[in-house]
């Protein structure tokens, strides 16, 4: 089973790197960076580098495919068509699983892969996925059919050890969660828009600039 795990200039790590953690553990996994050219890909700030160790050309039949999220001058360009967009269509007429975290589901509606279905992004561009014809939920994963959404920047861990029980059992993704240790107890309790005070949601909304 071959994992492609989609870099593209400024994506957000944790996006990629959580579903790295989680995914890469499935037995038999070949676990693949792409990116448009093989080398290294720069994060959103610029502090961190990945390695696409090849490219969309040579990613031609993964099993499953993460596309992971980032700011809007990251994502933002891609949304209009090139590259990434066709890779996209392309290989998703064979993927076992298509799945994207956080505004890496603006790519995969963009692509038209989501039209008609449930999926999630990061709360603050929920709504920019009905442009694509999706039904936007708050869930922190949505499951339809082959495509598996994960909500903010987090959620890929989440989203990884979901798709792990679909795929090898909940044995399995209950091992790989202990053997991680995660366990999340944040010291605070402002994860969610629901929870946060809500003059820090309102600040955020007004900045309009969702993160990866």
């Amino acid at each position: 089973m071959q994992i492609a795990i989609l870099l593209y200039d400024r994506f957000t790590a944790l996006d990629a790197v959580g579903p790295y953690e989680t995914l890469s553990r499935l037995p038999g996994a070949e676990t693949v960076f792409v990116a448009e050219r093989p080398g290294p890909v720069r994060n959103d700030s610029g502090s961190l580098g990945l390695v696409a160790e090849k490219s969309l050309a040579e990613a031609v039949r993964p099993d499953i495919v993460v596309v992971p999220g980032g700011p809007p001058e990251a994502v933002g360009p891609h949304l209009k068509g090139g590259p990434v967009l066709d890779w996209l269509r392309t290989v998703d007429v064979m993927t076992t699983w298509t799945t994207s975290v956080c505004t890496g589901s603006l790519l995969l509606g963009a692509a038209g892969l989501l039209n008609g279905r449930r999926a999630t992004s990061h709360w603050l561009a929920l709504d920019e996925l009905r442009g694509f014809g999706a039904m936007p939920t708050a869930e922190r994963v949505v499951m339809d059919h082959k495509y598996v959404t994960a909500a903010g920047v987090s959620s890929g861990i989440d989203m990884g050890l979901a798709l792990l029980g679909e795929i090898a059992g909940d044995r399995h993704a209950e091992s790989v969660q202990l053997l991680m240790e995660y366990d999340p107890q944040p010291p605070y309790d402002a994860g969610s828009p629901h929870k946060a005070p809500a003059d820090l949601v309102d600040h955020l909304r007004a900045r309009g600039v969702p993160q990866g």
